[in-house]
Parts: C-alpha cells; structure tokens; sequence
C-alpha cells in the first residue's frame, strides 16, 4: 500500500471510532506522529479517552489538532486562559503556534493549569481552540531557550513540510520479510570522543550519536566515509544520547555533506546541544582552527529536530 492509501484507511477508521458529530477535516503523518485535524476540537476535548483510545487501537502516535480557521486570535484566548486558570498558578507567559495550533503556556505552578486529570486543558481547549501544551517558568530566563524558541517559530512552515516528508517515510511499505540488526562503529570506541554507530536493519539505517574528538586533530571525526554511511542523504534518522561535543559535537556537519532526515532528542539535550555547539565554533574561531561547519549548519540542524520526552517510545523508520 502507498502512504496515501494508508492515510486514507486510517482516516477511515478514525471516522468510525470518533463520535458521528464530530468533523475530522484532515489526517497527516507528521514526524512520528499520526495528526488527525478537526474543525471541532471542543467536542474531542470534552472526552479525556477518545486520543487514548485511538492511539491504542491504531498503535500510533495519535495528536488531534484544530483547523486554523476555528483558532480564537491569541488576545482573547489569553483572556479566556486567565479566566479558567487559578490564580495561584501564576501564570508567566504564552508563546502560540499557529502551524500546529499549539500554545505553550508558562506557569509557576503547571499541576494548576493541568487540572484533575487534564480537565482544565480540556476546557482551555473547549473555549479557545488551541491545544494547550503547559511548562513550568523557568528560574532563570535562558537566552539560548529563547532564541531557539524564536528560530522555530520563524520556520513552522518548512519544519511543516519537513515533518511530513519525514512522517511518509516512516510509514513507508517494508519490502523484507527478514529481521536483523547490525552495528557499525565509526568512532568513539576505546577512545574518549568522536562517538558515533550506525545501527542496521533491513528497512533503514540510524545514526547514534556524531560527536567530535575537539582534543585531536588527525582522529577528530568519526568515519562517516565508510560504505555503510555514505551518501548521507540514505541515513533515516539521527538519535542523539545526550548534548555533550564528544556525542552531538559534529551533527550539523551532516547537513553540511548531505543529510536531510531528522534528528531525535529530549527537549533539554536539544537545547544544549546548539548551546555548546555555538559555544564550539565560537572558541575554534578565536584559536584559529578550521571550523567544520557555521553557525547556519547549527540553525539548519535545529530546524530538523523532533523532541520526545525521556522514554517515550515511538516509530522512526518502518521497522524500527
């Protein structure tokens, strides 16, 4: 079957598990995630296990999204917000998506703005359209958060597009019936830095970590050269451990030669990692050292990025 057929039974199926009444105007694969667009985000918000349900029975990643066009404008859904929240979750700040129709809402006390079991989300939902995604304020404003947040949000169209490219190819047909992995170190092994594996299958083939040795200079990169890994633009996904440079150091380099595909982090490692990296190029730069990339690679790198938080489980290729 094509993604397209997929999709289409999909959305049949969804159809038949939501209520009659509700409208479902559109059904993407975006990222990893299977988003079901409706023109009444209310009604779905009034039942707490209509997702749960769908997500158990389709055994994907299920978000519902508004259609734009039913989205309250961000001043009076600010008002309506402050309406239902309890003033003692001190609400600090709001950042609106309107690609994914999504507001992030800031609060000293998130567990408030939750409610009992997600009620008071729901009512967000109900009466503003936008679906309510709740963080807590930070202590210390970081500059780098910002501006990455900043970044993002000046790119929701490409990151759109670039999510339904990578959604389509996760749910791409398997034409092998066989089942094996192998690992391929390219770096990192009996030796601190440059850390990187390429994990095979059948279907698809992962990088794990793209780190740089910034202590050497004839063994400073992994071998990305090798059969298994090149042409880059063949490589599925990238998954990132964690932000350090020995691990995530040389990931917009990818970019720089080739890669196209997203990148999987935690939300923090995310951040840290275009911290440091920043910070990488800026301090080789001033000592005089040839710089593996710029920060336009490191920009280009963040625009690919797909966060999921620590152990959630989700697909990145058709059989991994």
């Amino acid at each position: 079957m094509s993604v397209e057929e997929v999709l289409f039974e999909l959305k049949r199926k969804v159809q038949s598990k939501l209520p009659p009444d509700i409208n479902v105007t559109g059904l993407e694969f975006e990222g990893p995630e299977l988003v079901i667009y409706t023109d009444d985000p209310k009604k779905v918000a009034d039942d707490g296990e209509i997702i749960r349900n769908l997500a158990k029975e389709l055994r994907k990643r299920v978000v519902v999204r508004p259609d734009l066009k039913v989205l309250a404008d961000p001043e009076s859904a600010i008002l309506k917000i402050q309406e239902v929240v309890p003033k003692e979750a001190v609400l600090t700040n709001y950042h609106f998506d309107g690609e994914t129709g999504e507001v992030q809402i800031e609060a000293e006390k998130p567990g408030l703005v939750i409610g009992r079991h997600g009620a008071t989300l729901r009512e967000i939902t109900k009466l503003i359209g936008w679906t309510p995604k709740v963080v807590r304020t930070p202590p210390v404003r970081s500059s780098t958060i910002a501006n990455i947040k900043d970044y993002l949000r000046s790119v929701q169209s490409e990151r759109k597009n670039i999510l339904r490219t990578v959604g389509r190819k996760i749910h791409r047909d398997i034409a092998s019936k066989d089942q094996w992995v192998r690992i391929t170190t390219l770096g990192g092994c009996r030796e601190v830095g440059r850390s990187c594996m390429l994990l095979s299958t059948p279907e698809s083939r992962i990088i794990i970590d793209c780190g740089i040795n910034v202590g050497s200079d004839d063994s400073a990169t992994p071998y990305l050269y090798v059969p298994e890994v090149y042409p880059l633009n063949q490589i599925d996904a990238v998954v990132l451990t964690h932000a350090h440079l020995d691990h995530a150091g040389l990931v917009p380099m990818l970019y720089k030669y080739g890669y196209e595909g997203p990148i999987y982090c935690t939300p923090p490692t995310r951040d840290l990692f275009v911290l440091l990296q920043l910070d990488y190029i800026e301090i080789a730069g001033r000592e005089g050292n040839r710089l593996p990339y710029d920060s336009g690679m490191i920009r280009e790198a963040l625009k690919h990025t797909i966060t999921l938080n620590y152990g959630d489980v989700t697909d990145i290729a058709p059989d991994t």
